[in-house]
């Protein structure tokens, strides 16, 4: 089933999600499952719903606060509050590319949205070209991975019946501080102590597009107020379960867009919203229909336990050498991909220890594999938006930064107990 997935995206081309369901169908057709074969692809197809819906309405409020000029507002707002303090701009840069994808488990809404928004102030700020593509494409696999939508992680859990609760804290020790320092890495060596430059700052050419006085109109509070509700929403259920009812995170993410079409500085047709929204989501949500059949078959015909078994097997210095190399490369074909088929028997292999914090390390290593060529989507992808003929310059430049989150990774799985401990008291 592997190898078969393996061939058809990379040989043959195939969307990932197509891949995914070929394999689960020749699986269980070699496993014996031909009989009941429907039964468990139509089952498998449902089986990351819930994550699906989120996907979607994430997507959704992403694509309204785009549209109401709320995130382009936002990001020209911090370029002309502190253009001339790199050392502070620069991570809350980051954290803008970071703000699609944490609400919708793509690195790829991150590049597309708040990194194309990013890319023009990063050149402005004497970055080269492929520079602000290692920027935008490492701050957009951090927001991937970053709380509160980790869909490796949501993989990972789900294929143990571990719920997706408390790993808020393993996530944001996982990501944030790699974010900062990969920010800083990246731009402090060109940028030295100067800021941008005033055209940039003032949304001048190269720098951030601006609504027609519309950021100016609408004051700084109304840009953070979409995400200030979605925030809130999501906390108060979980503070105060017994008063506070839990929304669940497509109401929550659809009322903030809402919010963003009520206080935005212009008003947008919600189907071309909608519509937008959902065409840039249907190849994560395809993928996701494609990972539920194939897992659902893999463990329907016993590959899954297989590959357990040969995990606990193996000794404890090759189990870490097997997630360094087996997770991000099988990541190159699809993160999601390799988070279902290698994360869940790595979990099961490092049972004992904490789980949470063992889940948030193998999400960190599976998120690299949008960094591995030939896919590598969120380098082709920031190539692109920064004007980078090649992609490759691109990935030259993530090397470092990749090998501190691979390090990462391993040192949350290898730790977890004291890292759990020191969360988790």
């Amino acid at each position: 089933m592997v190898v078969l997935f393996a061939v058809a995206a990379l040989a043959a081309r195939a969307p990932i999600g197509l891949a995914l369901a070929l394999a689960a169908a020749a699986g269980g057709l070699l496993g014996g499952l031909a009989p009941d074969l429907l039964r468990h692809l139509l089952e498998g197809s449902l089986g990351y719903l819930d994550t699906m819906l989120i996907i979607a309405a994430a997507m959704i409020f992403v694509k309204a606060t785009e549209l109401s000029w709320g995130l382009p507002s936002l990001a020209s707002g911090l370029v002309a509050r502190f253009g001339r303090k790199p050392v502070l701009l620069l991570p809350l840069l980051a954290l803008v590319v970071m703000l699609p994808g944490m609400i919708t488990g793509s690195s790829t809404a991150s590049v597309l949205t708040t990194g194309a928004l990013v890319a023009p102030v990063l050149v402005g700020m004497g970055m080269e070209r492929s520079r602000a593509g290692a920027f935008i494409a490492m701050a957009a696999i951090y927001g991937m991975l970053a709380p509160p939508v980790n869909i490796p992680a949501m993989l990972i859990g789900g294929g143990v019946d571990l719920p997706y609760v408390g790993l808020e804290g393993p996530l944001l020790l996982g990501t944030l501080p790699l974010a900062l320092v990969t920010a800083w890495y990246l731009g402090l060596p060109i940028m030295g102590g100067k800021g941008s430059s005033p055209a940039v700052a003032a949304g001048g050419p190269g720098g951030l597009p601006s609504p027609a006085g519309g950021a100016e109109r609408a004051g700084a509070w109304r840009h953070w107020l979409p995400w200030l509700v979605v925030a809130l929403l999501m906390a108060t259920g979980r503070l105060w379960p017994g008063i506070v009812p839990d929304l669940g995170l497509p109401l929550v993410f659809l009322i903030g867009a809402g919010v963003a079409w009520l206080v935005g500085a212009r008003r947008f047709s919600w189907s071309a919203c909608a519509r937008e929204a959902v065409a840039a989501a249907i190849p994560v949500l395809a993928i996701l229909v494609g990972v539920g059949m194939f897992i659902q078959v893999f463990t329907a015909t016993g590959g899954r336990g297989w590959v357990v078994v040969g995990l606990l097997a193996m000794p404890a210095l090759a189990q870490y050498g097997a997630m360094a190399v087996g997770l991000p490369l099988f990541g190159a074909v699809s993160a999601y991909g390799a988070a279902s088929v290698l994360g869940v028997p790595f979990l099961l292999a490092f049972l004992g220890n904490n789980d949470l914090v063992t889940t948030a390390g193998l999400s960190l290593l599976a998120g690299l594999g949008d960094l591995m060529p030939p896919t590598a989507l969120a380098g082709i992808f920031a190539a692109q938006v920064v004007g980078e003929p090649s992609y490759w310059g691109v990935l030259r430049l993530t090397l470092v930064p990749a090998l501190l989150t691979l390090l990462a990774g391993l040192a949350m799985v290898a730790w977890a107990g004291p890292i759990g401990r020191l969360l988790f008291g």
